[in-house]
């Protein structure tokens, strides 16, 4: 991992996550498509379990593929309340309604 997880690697990821906007989610696999590495979603996550070392980045923002939060992080479910996004009743964001359309489309 360590060959491939490199400071300009981390800081694109980061770049990344800093331009989901207020109110919306993005995937970590829309995250990793988005810098041209389809298949790293997990990478991302190992990247945002480290982000507090490299700066504020609004992580939060960030969830699975079905809206699951991340283990562990426990104010996140808390900060994205309060930016109004959406849950469903099993606890997941509610993606059809809040995730990122990063092309704007």
């Amino acid at each position: 991992m360590s060959d491939i997880l490199t400071e300009e690697l981390i800081y694109e990821i980061l770049s990344v996550v800093d331009e989901i906007p207020e109110g919306r989610v993005a995937s970590y696999g829309q995250i990793a498509k988005l810098i041209g590495r389809d298949k790293n979603a997990r990478l991302v996550g190992k990247v945002l379990s480290m982000a507090e070392y490299y700066g504020k980045y609004p992580c939060h923002r960030v969830v699975n593929h079905a809206g699951r939060l991340a283990p562990y992080f426990y104010e996140q479910q808390e900060l994205l309340m309060s930016e109004d996004v959406i849950f469903k009743e099993n606890g997941h964001v509610d993606m059809k309604e809040c995730q990122w359309d990063c092309l704007g489309n």
